[in-house]
């Protein structure tokens, strides 16, 4: 059976005060961290993600989780919901972070750690920080980015560009880390370093979409968030919809299975856009993207430990194109895949990596129980395709064989703010962006639209990257 690579440091069973996870009386003899009633995510009641999560498959990934590093984190509490994925993700981690590859292994925890701070998020970057310790890093290099030797400072432009801007990156880039001296990359370095920070930039959009609580001993519990107002932006809970709330949140059910109904129908019964019209509405989506932005107001103030390792730290998410400025050239999906380029290139490069990582993009694109809100025997195939490509969207990739227009159609406002605020800039997601879209939808279900998030943000920068590469190897 295959270790569990969570993103924790082995820490005693002994540390916890756990519960048993339990569902219908029966004990699953697994224990899970319990803080004091917080649970593994600000968003999601502890009871929800016992109670949807704990199937035999999920019994079966916890009890790994437990043996291998003696704790069961709260990444994988929630990502627990869907074990299908949760196995895929852990494969690529654990070959990631504990195989053999061209980096060692304290530098893949310093580059998640880089990674990671560049989204302010403090849980992985303090969940790393001791990862790095357990492999024989060097203590002093924690004090911040300037102690740390100057071939990871190196890195510290392309991180930034990854996290916020990928569509910047170019062979130049490429050429200046792989440039001979005692500092330079070999391109087997540099594409494991890729993958890393694609991993944890989307990994850090995950932890704050779900809202994922501190660890019970990290940090005395506050570990998770800057010292933002997240969770007093909405009420304590906002689960409960009595009165007009509830019939809202069932309309929106309704609204949506119906247009999917008729986009359904209307896609047999025509004979198909043309190509200029489908051009047209992807600048129309994209143009219409830079009005979707969050409204409230999160103070970004960064915590010691998360700001010694970023430099430029306002170097942010620039909306891919506004008028009046030059905008990069859209990247045409078909010039350059992931199916037909980046694929074959991380293997040649970094081998089975890139097999893992397309097995977690199928998987998760792919993931359906035909399911919607109360709804059974849904094709939901229509809906994962818009979210997918809406992210690809605000990073300024497009499918010439997509009709955009469906975009508008099945994904309601609330749910584009949020979409994009994980995506692009996930440290000012509130729990208020959480709870305002899909109000009558499980948790598990908008767990899955994180995880189709998570996956979709990782491969649009992975491309950008890939395709500088190749064109520096050309």
């Amino acid at each position: 059976m295959l270790l569990a690579g969570s993103p924790c440091r082995p820490a005693g069973p002994e540390e916890y005060r756990g519960c048993g996870a339990r569902r219908g009386g029966e004990d699953t003899g697994v224990k899970v961290p319990q803080q004091l009633g917080k649970g593994p995510s600000a968003f999601i009641p502890l009871g929800e993600i016992l109670q949807e999560g704990v199937e035999s498959s999920l019994r079966q990934l916890l009890i790994e989780a437990f043996v291998s590093a003696g704790r069961v984190d709260n990444i994988t509490m929630v990502m627990g919901l869907h074990p299908q994925y949760l196995s895929s993700f852990w494969k690529t981690q654990y070959l990631l972070l504990r195989m053999d590859g061209p980096l060692p292994y304290h530098k893949r925890h310093y580059i998640a750690i880089m990674a990671a701070a560049r989204h302010q998020c403090s849980y992985l970057v303090g969940l790393h920080m001791e990862e790095f310790l357990r492999v024989g890093g060097n203590p002093a290099w924690l004090q911040g980015l300037h102690y740390a030797p100057q071939k990871l400072r190196n890195l510290n432009e392309i991180n930034k560009l990854l996290a916020h801007r990928p569509w910047l990156i170019t062979k130049e880039h490429i050429e200046a880390l792989l440039k001979t001296g005692e500092n330079s990359w070999s391109l087997a370095e540099l594409v494991q370093a890729l993958v890393l920070l694609t991993h944890y930039h989307s990994l850090a959009s995950f932890v704050f979409g779900c809202g994922i609580n501190p660890e019970e001993d990290q940090d005395g519990g506050h570990g998770c968030w800057p010292p933002s107002p997240h969770s007093d932006s909405s009420p304590a809970s906002d689960d409960s919809m009595g009165g007009s709330g509830g019939k809202d949140a069932m309309q929106e059910v309704e609204v949506l299975m119906e247009r999917m109904k008729l986009l359904q129908e209307s896609q047999l019964e025509e004979e198909g856009v043309t190509q200029e019209e489908m051009a047209t509405r992807f600048e129309l989506e994209k143009t219409e993207s830079l009005l979707v932005t969050p409204s409230d107001i999160v103070d970004h103030s960064l915590q010691s430990n998360v700001l010694c390792f970023v430099e430029d730290p306002e170097f942010s998410y620039k909306d891919f194109t506004r008028r009046g400025e030059q905008a990069p050239p859209t990247f045409h999906a078909q010039d350059y895949t992931w199916e037909d380029h980046g694929y074959s290139l991380i293997n040649r490069l970094y081998p089975d990596v890139g097999q893992l990582l397309d097995e977690k993009f199928q998987v998760v694109y792919n993931l359906t129980y035909n399911t919607i809100a109360m709804h059974c025997g849904v094709d939901t195939s229509m809906l994962r395709r818009a979210i997918w490509n809406y992210v690809h969207c605000v990073f300024g990739i497009r499918y010439d064989d997509y009709d955009y227009g469906e975009v508008n159609q099945l994904l309601e406002r609330s749910l584009k703010v949020y979409i994009k605020t994980v995506a692009c800039y996930p440290e000012k997601t509130t729990k208020r962006m959480y709870t305002q879209f899909w109000r009558h939808f499980k948790h598990s279900e908008k767990v899955h639209i994180n995880l189709l998030l998570l996956e979709a943000r990782m491969q649009a920068a992975l491309l950008y990257a890939l395709r500088a590469v190749t064109r520096y190897m050309t």
